[in-house]
C-alpha cells in the first residue's frame, strides 16, 4: 500500500498532524519507535494500574492549542484548572513565591531588590521585537535589568540547572518569552491558574491514536526508520523495521540528529551538517511514589548551589492523590549532557544519587518513604538556542519536495511544549 502521508514520530507534533491530515480524507501512517505514543508527554503504568506521566506536565490558562484539540476530540470534561503552589528552597529554607505579596516577603533579597524582581515581568513587556537581543545571552540581558544579586540569587541557579554545560550559551529570546508568557497567565489577585488532562497527556495521545484509526489511517509502535529510498527529487518509501513503508509525502518530526541520520547518504552534507548543529541536552526524570508529602508545595525550585536538579515538583500537590491510589508524587528533573558521568547511573544508583541531595532539603525523609519508583531518560529533551538562533535553525523543507521536517527545536522562539506541537502539527499539515 502506498499511503498519502508518512509520518516519523508519534508526539504530539506527529499526531496532531496525522489526525489533521486524516480529517482531511488521507491515508496516513504514523510509525513510532517507542511502544506508547505522546513522546515526551507519554505515560507510563505502575504495577497496580495507576497512571503518570513519564515527564510532569501541564499547561497554562493562555494556552489555547490543547484545549482546542481537547474540545474536538470531545474530551472537555477531563480537564482540570487548579491554582498553582510555587516557592523556591533558598539558603536552608522555604519560600513561598506564588503571589507578589509572597515576593514581598522573600527576604533573601533586600527591598530594593525584591521591588526589581517584582517589576522584571513589565520590563520584559517593553521588548517587542525579540531579535533585537537574540545577540544576548541571558546573563548578558537580565543582569543590567533587575541586578546581580537578584541574578545571583533567583535566576542563576536556575538556569544553571536547567542548561548545565550551555547555562552561558543559551540566548536572551528563550528567558524573555517565558517571562512574557508567565506573567500573562496571573488571575486578577497576581495568583497562577494551570490546567491538566485527568489520567496524563499520554490519554490524549492515546485518545487521539484511536480517532486516526477510526479515520482509516495507522499507528506503528515500536518500529524504527532506519533510512530512505528515493528517485530524483521524490522520497518513495522509508525503510523501516518492519520493512519499507511508501507514501506520497513524508514528516519527519524527531530531532533533528535523527533525522539528519535517517537521510544520511540520500542529502547533501552541508544540510546533514546543519541538521546537527543544533545542540540537545539529556534529560533524567526521577518518578517517586511516595507514602507521604515532601511539602505543601507543587513545583519547589532549588537555589541552593550544587543541587543537580531543576526543582522538586510534588505533582500532588497539584493533581489530587486521590488520583493515585492516596499516594503522593514528586518529580526530580535533570538536564545533562548525555557525555555527563550521571546518565550512565543505573536506576538504582540514581535513586540514591537523588536521595543523597533530597536529604538536604528533607532530613527526616527515609528510603522508606519511596513505595516505588521509576527513571526515565530521554537523549533529546531540550534544544538549545545559542546566539543568534534564527539564523542557523533549520526550516521545514528537505532535499525532496514531498519531504517535510516539524520538530520542538523549531517552535522557537517559544519554548517546547505540548501546546505548541499541537499548534506546529496541525500548520505543518495545512503547508501538506
Amino acid at each position: 500500500m502506498t499511503y498519502d502521508s508518512v509520518i516519523v514520530g508519534g508526539g504530539f507534533t506527529g499526531l496532531t498532524a496525522a489526525y489533521f491530515l486524516a480529517k482531511k480524507g488521507q491515508k496516513v501512517r504514523v510509525i513510532e519507535a517507542d511502544s506508547s505514543a505522546g513522546g515526551l508527554a507519554g505515560t507510563f503504568e505502575f504495577s497496580d494500574g495507576v497512571t503518570l506521566e513519564k515527564f510532569y506536565h501541564h499547561w497554562f490558562n493562555n494556552d489555547e492549542y490543547v484545549p482546542a484539540l481537547v474540545k474536538e476530540l470531545g474530551m472537555e470534561g477531563d480537564v482540570i484548572t487548579l491554582p498553582s503552589r510555587t516557592g523556591m528552597y533558598y539558603n536552608g529554607r522555604m519560600w513561598k513565591l506564588s503571589t507578589p505579596l509572597d515576593l514581598l516577603r522573600f527576604k533573601a533579597l533586600s527591598l530594593v531588590d525584591r521591588i526589581r524582581l517584582g517589576l522584571l515581568v513589565f520590563q520584559v513587556r517593553r521588548v517587542k521585537d525579540w531579535k533585537t537581543i537574540e545577540h544576548l545571552s541571558i546573563r548578558e540581558w537580565l543582569e543590567p535589568l533587575c541586578g546581580k544579586a537578584v541574578y545571583r540569587t533567583v535566576w542563576e541557579p536556575l538556569i544553571n540547572s536547567k542548561f548545565s554545560v550551555y547555562a552561558e550559551d543559551v540566548n536572551a529570546v528563550w528567558f524573555w518569552k517565558k517571562l512574557v508568557l508567565r506573567g500573562s497567565t496571573r488571575d486578577s489577585k497576581g495568583g497562577e491558574q494551570l490546567a491538566y488532562f485527568k489520567g496524563g497527556f499520554g490519554r490524549l495521545a492515546a485518545a487521539m491514536v484511536t480517532k486516526i484509526g477510526e479515520m482509516g489511517g495507522e499507528v506503528s509502535f515500536g518500529t524504527k526508520v532506519l533510512g530512505l529510498q528515493t528517485e530524483g527529487n521524490q522520497i518513495t518509501a522509508l525503510s523501516t523495521s518492519l520493512g519499507e513503508v511508501l507514501g506520497r509525502n513524508f514528516l519527519f518530526t524527531p530531532a533533528f540528529p535523527i533525522i539528519a541520520d535517517i537521510f544520511e547518504g540520500h542529502a547533501p552534507e552541508q544540510w546533514l551538517t546543519a541538521q546537527r548543529r543544533v545542540k540537545y541536552l539529556g534529560n533524567m526524570c526521577l518518578v517517586l511514589r511516595l507514602n507521604r508529602s515532601l511539602s505543601e508545595t507543587y513545583w519547589l525550585n532549588v537555589n541552593d548551589p550544587g543541587f543537580p536538579f531543576v526543582g522538586v515538583i510534588e505533582h500532588t500537590n497539584f493533581d489530587s492523590p486521590d488520583n493515585y491510589g492516596g499516594d503522593h508524587i514528586a518529580f526530580l528533573s535533570r538536564y545533562l549532557a548525555v557525555e555527563d558521568p550521571v546518565w550512565s547511573y543505573s536506576d538504582e544508583e540514581y535513586v540514591e544519587f537523588a536521595l543523597g541531595h533530597l536529604k538536604r532539603m528533607f532530613p527526616e525523609m527515609d528510603r522508606s518513604w519511596i513505595l516505588d519508583h521509576k527513571v526515565w531518560r530521554a537523549e533529546y529533551a531540550q534544544p538549545v538556542t545559542e546566539r543568534g538562533y534564527s539564523k542557523y535553525v533549520p526550516g521545514r523543507e528537505t532535499p525532496y519536495v514531498n519531504g517535510f521536517i516539524s520538530t520542538m527545536a523549531q517552535i522557537y522562539p517559544e519554548d517546547r511544549g505540548t501546546n505548541y506541537a499541537i499548534r506546529e502539527g496541525q500548520a505543518v499539515a495545512n503547508s501538506m
